[in-house]
């Protein structure tokens, strides 16, 4: 199991770079965090595209909406020192990883390659 980036969603959806990996991952098992479900869901909506559909396709895999608990709030907020250029977002996906012991998989660049974040392009 991995948490899902916003970004990497997106790759997936747009079937970008590195979208065969985030499948392999929505295929075994992926949590995204609320957080980073409504930024999927604004940036699809934002570009015409059909949330119905796009959330019907995401759902249709072993995929788990997490919400954002108090614990992750504060991490994310602390977060901000080693990461101030992520946006708070970012920072809960981190942070939500951190507290489900696993990675968290991104198509940002700007996140870098520090254990615990595994790029897919």
């Amino acid at each position: 199991m991995t948490v899902l980036d916003a970004s990497a969603v997106l790759a997936f959806l747009q079937g970008e770079s590195g979208a065969d990996l985030v499948e392999q991952e929505l295929s075994g098992g992926a949590v995204c965090g609320a957080a980073n479900w409504s930024e999927v869901a604004q940036k699809v909506q934002r570009r015409s595209g059909d949330w119905s559909l796009a959330r019907a396709l995401l759902l249709s895999y072993d995929l788990d909406v997490a919400p954002v608990e108090l614990i992750d709030g504060e991490r994310a907020a602390n977060l901000w020192t080693e990461y101030p250029h992520l946006s708070l977002g970012d920072r809960l996906c981190l942070a939500l990883a951190e507290r489900l012991v696993t990675e968290a998989v991104t198509a940002d660049g700007a996140w870098g390659s520090t254990a615990g974040i595994r790029q897919i392009r």
